[in-house]
């Protein structure tokens, strides 16, 4: 993997785990988890947001870099939204 893909994987990681964590609603107020714990839910998000598509046939709506993002947003949205009932289920 070269330093620009890595790169891009981290801002693309950044932007959607920020953005599913302000419209979630994290811990912490916009951003809930922090630089680190947003990235890595927007990495998370994109995987599982991309094996969602891929599943149930859905393309996403815009092209390129727009696209990746939307598709990690929409992914850690879910993930976002599945811990919380997970962390529910235990108390």
């Amino acid at each position: 993997m070269s330093l620009e893909t890595l790169l891009l994987w981290i801002v693309v990681g950044l932007v959607a785990g920020w953005l599913a964590s302000a419209v979630v609603g994290g811990r912490y107020g916009v951003g809930g988890y922090g630089v680190g714990g947003d990235i890595l839910v927007g990495i998370l998000g994109a995987v599982f947001g991309g094996w969602m598509c891929r599943e149930f046939h859905i393309a996403s709506p815009f092209a390129g870099l727009v696209g990746t993002v939307f598709i990690a947003f929409i992914g850690a949205v879910v993930l976002l939204l599945l811990l919380r009932v997970v962390r529910r289920s235990r108390v």
